[in-house]
């Protein structure tokens, strides 16, 4: 594990953000509560895979040498979950449908309105 928060602790907490920013934008692209679409949903899995991916790499496969700093990579799940609970309040937001009224049958008379009472002056 190359997670050392003594003597790497930059590097460190960037792979632990890595992993945590990965995991949010999975489990909001997973879960279907927000009303995103098919396509935002699908995007937020892709980016936390590779945002968990490359985590993974940096902590536990990486050797040494060079290694990319993202800042998207904490940008990025910011405006997914700002976007999320966006999505989420204007989904509660928008009225139910109402049910239908049952059809009249034919011939039957149409019900009218009441006429409005007259004004004495």
């Amino acid at each position: 594990m190359n997670l050392d928060f003594g003597a790497e602790p930059l590097f460190s907490w960037y792979v632990v953000l890595l992993f945590i920013s990965g995991a949010a934008m999975l489990i909001l692209g997973v879960i279907n509560a927000s009303g995103l679409s098919k396509g935002w949903r699908v995007f937020n899995v892709i980016a936390g895979l590779g945002f968990m991916g490359y985590g993974i790499y940096l902590g536990f496969i990486f050797q040494g040498g060079t290694y990319i700093v993202f800042f998207k990579a904490f940008i990025l799940p910011i405006m997914v979950i700002v976007n999320f609970f966006r999505s989420l309040s204007r989904r509660k937001a928008t009225p139910a449908p109402q049910p239908m009224a049952a059809p009249q049958p034919m011939g039957a008379p149409v019900p009218q309105p009441a006429p409005a009472p007259e004004r004495t002056v």
